[in-house]
């Protein structure tokens, strides 16, 4: 199973920026794809971002599509997740995950990182 440890995160006011990473012990043909959900206190995990690792096709959820950036480093086997103009209800516990595809990966069928917290004062 493809081991996930995620960087990143911490505390920013409302319109500032942070980066958080995933780096890959391994990429197998498994894992196609690579992306994060988030979760915030007393919610439910929700799918923010992923990226393929072949072509670096992308896709968001509409509440960070065009605030959030997606990309990756192959050769590093590590993907960032890039958040700008963050937002109060961006708080949450980020999670890194990887799956074969984006239908499992957005149902939540892959492997989990331990997750990073991210905190955005208002």
């Amino acid at each position: 199973q493809v081991q996930l440890v995620e960087s990143g995160g911490g505390l920013v006011q409302a319109g500032g920026s942070l980066r958080v990473s995933c780096a890959a012990s391994a990429r197998i043909f498994s894992t196609n794809v690579m992306g994060w959900f988030r979760q915030a206190h007393g919610k439910e995990r929700e799918f923010v971002a992923a990226i393929a690792w072949t072509d670096g096709s992308t896709w968001y959820a509409d509440s960070v599509k065009g605030r959030f950036t997606v990309s990756g480093d192959n050769v590093k086997r590590t993907k960032y997740l890039e958040m700008n103009s963050l937002k109060p209800e961006d708080t949450a516990v980020y999670y890194c995950t990887a799956s074969f595809s984006r239908a499992r990966l957005v149902n939540g069928q892959g492997s989990w990182g331990q997750g990073t917290q991210v905190i955005v004062s208002s």
